[in-house]
């Protein structure tokens, strides 16, 4: 059996309506694929708490743990592990996104975030987001 790993993914939408997607660097497992910003949840930490530092982290922006809906989660068996990852909705942060941890960094009109190449845990989460903005 695959050992369960928890983490937590954020879609920010901006004024626009347009998504964040954050491209993996290379040389790391799934380089050059894009993906929602978000990572591993700790040891005691709750999604939400995850997300913003992870946000913080990799982004540079803050959100409030209250401006984070959830929509949907990812079940996903990579071989090596079983991945359960909760995406949230954020349209409310201070900051402007930087790629401190990521290759480069896209807003994407909604109906167009199929034709980037995601990690297969993320392509279910980019066509649920698709179909509900």
């Amino acid at each position: 059996m695959s050992k369960l790993l928890l983490a937590a993914a954020c879609a920010l939408i901006d004024a626009d309506g347009r998504v964040l997607l954050a491209q993996r660097p290379e040389g790391k497992p799934m380089g050059g694929l894009w993906e929602f910003p978000g990572g591993k949840i700790a040891d005691g930490e709750t999604p939400e708490a995850a997300l913003a530092r992870e946000l913080r982290e990799e982004l540079d922006v803050d959100v409030t743990p209250a401006c984070l809906s959830p929509i949907a989660f990812a079940s996903h068996d990579s071989g090596e592990f079983h991945l359960l990852m909760p995406l949230f909705v954020c349209r409310k942060w201070s900051g402007r996104p930087k790629p401190l941890e990521a290759a480069a960094l896209a807003w994407v009109r909604p109906g167009e975030l199929m034709s980037y190449d995601m990690p297969p845990a993320d392509r279910p989460l980019a066509a649920q987001l698709r179909d509900l903005l």
